[in-house]
């Protein structure tokens, strides 16, 4: 739903309803993942999508009858027996979409919930999917306090606990339960979907290279920082993209801020400098990020590995390093190597082989490796 947010928002607050579209849940080679959504006005106008285009039609003329009704549902999409254009996924996938009324009656805590996404305070939102009696039912909750009720106390502190946990960890999925909140019962399905803040990305080196970096992490959905030394270089100017820019030693700054490092953090290091990126490797090889690279040639990264060995990490710390940096594309530009970085990003999350798809077989989406 973040990225229909300010559509959707402005409709409420005018005080117009809307039909929303969630995924829920997918099997095999679905296009988008749970959380993916798709709204549409009283008067027809269409934000967001939940298949790439498959069953959009589909799931537009659902949410017209789910207005007009008042009655949530939830629907199973996959191919089609017939025409797969008509109503089903192309890929073979399969999507479960619910699709609900909103107006202010309904969802009161929207406007509030909004505002969390805008401050990146994380936030969750629990919704009954699923279930006698109880469809719709909807509690948001934060770290320190939630509104609404799934229907009962025992249920909604079951499903603060869970939704709690998994915001954390920035997971978005099902949860099933019995009637008064049991966790091996399933009477009841609730999608949780985690609205936390954007995963970080902080580039070191204020470079042509890192601006690219900065341009295309934004692009990626992660809250960028980029960070130098040299206030001559570092400068909001020469890095439009960057969430913030910092003049700071790399290794100060991220001591000072390694409480904020977790594991869909990543660093991206392009300093290629000694004095720079050794001292700042000791303490990003020793955090939580997921992913830590270097920029530099072969040659550096022997002589880069071998002051760091010089400095005490062990083997372990040191086989986290991913240098030289990125996937081999073959990149030359400061463009071509940011997408490199990038294709390394999303194959770090995915599992993903790196290979041309015409190579391999299988399913085309797998599970994430990490979270986020």
């Amino acid at each position: 739903m973040r990225d229909i947010l300010s559509p959707i928002t402005k409709w409420f607050a005018e005080g117009e309803s809307f039909g929303l579209a969630t995924v829920v849940s997918t099997f095999s080679s679905a296009p988008r993942e749970p959380g993916a959504a798709m709204a549409v006005s009283a008067d027809g106008e269409v934000v967001g999508s939940v298949s790439g285009g498959c069953v959009e039609g589909a799931v537009y003329e659902l949410a017209q009858e789910v207005m007009a009704s008042g009655t949530p549902a939830l629907q199973k999409y996959g191919v089609a027996d017939g025409d797969a254009f008509a109503v089903g996924l192309t890929c073979g996938g399969t999507l479960y979409i619910f699709v609900e009324p909103i107006d202010a009656e309904r969802y009161p805590e929207l406007g509030e919930v909004a505002a969390s996404i805008e401050r990146r305070e994380p936030v969750t939102v629990a919704t009954v999917i699923s279930g006698p009696g109880r469809i719709g039912a909807r509690r948001v909750i934060w770290k320190d306090r939630a509104s609404g009720s799934l229907g009962g106390k025992r249920l909604d502190a079951a499903v603060d606990d869970d939704a709690r946990g998994m915001l954390a960890q920035g997971l978005t999925g099902e949860r099933h339960y019995g009637a008064d909140g049991e966790r091996r019962m399933s009477d009841l399905t609730v999608f949780v979907q985690s609205f936390a803040p954007p995963p970080r990305l902080l580039v070191f080196g204020a470079i042509d290279f890192a601006a690219a970096v900065a341009r295309v992490g934004r692009f990626l959905g992660y809250h960028v920082t980029v960070c130098d030394a040299r206030p001559v270089f570092a400068t909001e100017k020469r890095f439009p993209e960057a969430d913030e820019v910092v003049v700071k030693w790399p290794h100060a700054y991220l001591t000072e801020n390694a409480s904020e490092v977790d594991e869909r953090t990543a660093i991206a290091v392009l300093t290629h400098d000694p004095k720079f990126d050794v001292p700042l490797l000791e303490v990003a090889l020793r955090t939580p990020a997921g992913y830590v690279g270097a920029m530099g040639s072969r040659r550096t990264h022997d002589d880069r590995m071998q002051r760091l060995r010089e400095a005490g990490l062990t083997e372990s710390e040191l086989s986290r390093l991913r240098s030289p940096i990125g996937l081999d594309l073959g990149a030359r530009t400061p463009e071509e190597t940011a997408v490199s970085i990038a294709a390394e990003l999303i194959q770090l999350r995915w599992g993903g082989s790196g290979r041309p798809l015409t190579e391999s077989s299988g399913r085309i989406h797998g599970e994430p490796m990490t979270s986020g």
